[in-house]
């Protein structure tokens, strides 16, 4: 059985990123907004399928289990990104000029 060299590989120049422009009218406002209602959102389908599962509507546990399970790491990653706002504002307003 003949097994070929490995042949050594050129590093190519990776194309340079194209610049970035803010998007216009979309501010940290409605991003916030926008990713509170995503959040909101994903708590309403939780409650929704937990609802279906209690009443008997809804026969697939793990799919329930799954959005259950999505809502809650959605609320920790919210309360955790408010925390390090909060910490970051506190060590600003905490600075001396």
């Amino acid at each position: 059985m003949n097994i070929p060299g490995i042949t050594p590989v050129t590093p190519t120049a990776a194309p340079a990123p194209a610049p970035s422009t803010p998007a216009t009218g979309s501010s940290f406002g409605d991003l916030l907004d926008n990713a509170v209602g995503k959040l909101d959102d994903l708590q309403q389908q939780a409650t929704t399928a937990s609802q279906q599962l209690a009443t008997g509507q809804a026969t697939d546990v793990s799919q329930v289990a799954l959005q259950v399970e999505q809502a809650s790491l959605a609320l920790q990653l919210a309360t955790e990104v408010r925390n390090k706002a909060v910490d970051a504002y506190q060590d600003l307003f905490r600075m001396q000029v």
